[in-house]
């Protein structure tokens, strides 16, 4: 169906499926709706034990089956598309939605304790923070135990409705260990802060790492337990090299140190030089890492760390400190050299996947960024991080061309994984070449949507249109339309688009927009594409020092809740986070906030969450 809340919903007999989340063909769907579509498929399938076989005594119970499922439709991808590939997007996704719900008034434990509407607990806690939990279960216990408990599940409790706890009692039973204390993974609300210290001893051979965790107050829990974090380690050499260790007598080169105290200490013996740690492997856990190491251990990781993870993270946190320092007035151009140099050269590694390729160009998003350092000027962080951009697309140039040719595909397409890595490397180098717009790139860009023989390629050239602006964005835009214009999906595509587009007239396009005779307000994906793609995407142009895409997204959110309180409240959330940014730009937040919750006849769905957003 096209009018639909959600992405899919199992029921026993009759799965619903929102038509973006089903239907594609090459010259209406991208590589990213395949693998969407790919990924819901299977998480609607897996329902049927998890979730229709066995279910949820109540409510409350919402993550026994919502984060089990998830975790399963990720395995599942993560065979289809790559395991480390997939890890580094969940992670992504992670970050974005779940992180961010975790530092606001709406951070909520994966499995709540109360509620006004359960609408509103369809979250990222419940489903991406819930599959964590069961990800590290699985890293705690082992894979074969794990299995064990599994089978245990759906033996003892198929054709029932159960709990969390009865879940978790089937791992305690196979291993026989007292998983009580791993419960407070459910009982506790926020993202837990891990920090790791190291002191090596050249003479005795050993490395001391000291590990320390806390977790701010979240609404309703001033007060937060430490928790058992799995902390998976390896260690590298100054070349990069694994570099072997011993841990109880064993000798190994990676291992599990588990973190289930305020702060504990482990020493790793037989290490025979200095080493690169690299830890928190795979994301072993949902915290964030701060260590000790230099940048220069950074380096060593981003050239050659076996973990591919690690590996893109480490790209990741170099590229945030140089965003952070610039957008902060304390730019380091020698460091933001050095990082296109060692980007240049990930680049090269001709035994890197396309698709991982694809990833280490692309930089920490604006979000994410704010998340990292508050309170935050979303104006600053989008300057900065443009600024690292066009450093990366003048040192790569020639590269990235070589690519953008090289990874050209004439043939019939392919929605497997291979072909749709490739298509994203030469969409990313494309991207990246239109930070340093230029006439020649105007038109390797309009080049590039003209011959493009499916979806993914055309949104990849009208993107990079997007991001340079002017007569040939225009051009292509109404080209798109004309083209697509009796394809609802893809009209959802051309609205999201430009909902996205970083001039500063933005906010001007999409209110015209909201007018279109396209546009349709009571249409849940269509409202999506164009005002939750705003609000959420589009942090500099949303955060606008007037007010105005705060105004104008109140202003959406009213309207909407007279007809569609569920989709209204999922809107509120880009207006929750007033605490994070500065005082000027949080009072006009909070100042909308407080519009909506005074609106007389307003659902108890937005009521609810304007009320948490606004409270002390």
């Amino acid at each position: 169906v096209r009018d639909f809340n959600f992405g899919a919903m199992e029921n026993k007999g009759l799965n619903i499926f929102n038509s973006s989340l089903l239907l594609a063909d090459p010259a209406t769907a991208t590589d990213l709706d395949y693998e969407r579509i790919e990924s819901v498929v299977a998480h609607e399938y897996f329902h049927n034990w998890t979730g229709d076989r066995i279910t949820c005594r109540d409510w409350f119970q919402l993550c026994l089956k919502e984060g089990l499922t998830v975790f399963r439709d990720q395995s599942f991808s993560a065979d289809m598309r790559g395991e480390a590939v997939q890890r580094i997007k969940d992670v992504k996704a992670l970050r974005a939605r779940q992180f961010s719900e975790d530092q606001g008034p709406l951070a909520h434990p994966v499995r709540p304790s109360s509620y006004l509407k359960i609408d509103n607990f369809y979250t990222a806690t419940i489903y991406e923070k819930g599959a964590e939990v069961i990800r590290m279960l699985k890293t705690l216990i082992g894979p074969e135990k794990f299995r064990e408990g599994m089978d245990l599940y759906f033996d003892r409790w198929d054709g029932h409705a159960t709990t969390v706890e009865e879940f978790i009692r089937c791992f305690a039973d196979v291993t026989g260990q007292d998983l009580s204390d791993f419960f407070a993974w459910y009982e506790q609300a926020g993202t837990p802060k891990v920090s790791l210290t190291q002191s090596y001893d050249a003479q005795a051979k050993t490395l001391s790492l000291t590990f320390s965790q806390e977790i701010a107050p979240t609404p309703g829990q001033p007060n937060k337990r430490p928790l058992p974090t799995p902390v998976r380690i390896g260690l590298l050499d100054a070349e990069g090299r694994t570099l072997a260790f011993e841990r109880d007598g064993q000798a190994v080169d990676e291992t599990v140190v588990v973190l289930d105290k305020a702060t504990a200490q482990v020493t790793l013996t037989g290490v025979d030089s200095a080493p690169v740690v690299s830890a928190l492997r795979g994301f072993s856990a949902p915290v964030t890492l701060t260590t000790d190491s230099p940048s220069r251990d950074r380096y060593v990781q981003l050239a050659g760390d076996p973990d591919l993870f690690n590996r893109w993270e480490s790209g990741q946190d170099l590229a945030r400190d140089l965003i952070l320092s610039r957008a902060a007035s304390k730019p380091d151009e020698v460091g933001e050299e050095r990082y296109a140099h060692a980007v240049a050269r990930a680049l090269a590694d001709q035994a890197a996947d396309p698709a991982f390729k694809a990833l280490l160009l692309s930089l920490p998003s604006e979000s994410d960024l704010v998340l990292a350092r508050q309170p935050a000027d979303p104006a600053a962080i989008h300057a900065a991080r443009e600024a690292l951009r066009q450093r990366l697309s003048l040192h790569l140039e020639d590269d990235l061309k070589r690519l953008h040719i090289g990874l050209q595909e004439l043939g019939d397409f392919s929605p497997d994984a291979a072909s749709a890595g490739r298509r994203a490397l030469r969409n990313a180098t494309l991207d990246l070449l239109a930070a340093n717009p230029r006439s020649e790139v105007t038109e390797l860009a309009d080049g590039h949507y003209r011959a493009a023989l499916n979806m993914t390629d055309a949104m990849g050239g009208l993107n990079a249109l997007m991001q340079i602006g002017g007569e040939a964005f225009d051009a292509a835009l109404i080209d798109f339309y004309e083209r697509w214009k009796t394809e609802p999906l893809v009209i959802d595509k051309w609205f999201a688009l430009q909902a996205r587009a970083p001039d500063e007239g933005v906010l001007g396009r999409v209110l015209g927009l909201t007018a279109h005779p396209a546009f349709d307000q009571k249409n849940p994906n269509r409202l999506r594409a164009l005002v939750s793609t705003f609000a959420s995407g589009n942090p500099a142009r949303f955060h606008d020092p007037s007010g105005a895409g705060y105004r104008f997204l109140a202003d959406q959110i009213l309207a909407v809740d007279g007809f569609n309180p569920m989709t209204a409240a999922r809107m509120v959330e880009p207006l929750g986070g007033w605490r994070r940014y500065s005082p000027e730009l949080g009072a006009l937040m909070r100042q909308q906030l407080q519009r909506i919750a005074e609106t007389p006849g307003l659902s108890k769905n937005v009521l609810e969450l304007a009320a948490k957003a606004l409270a002390d």
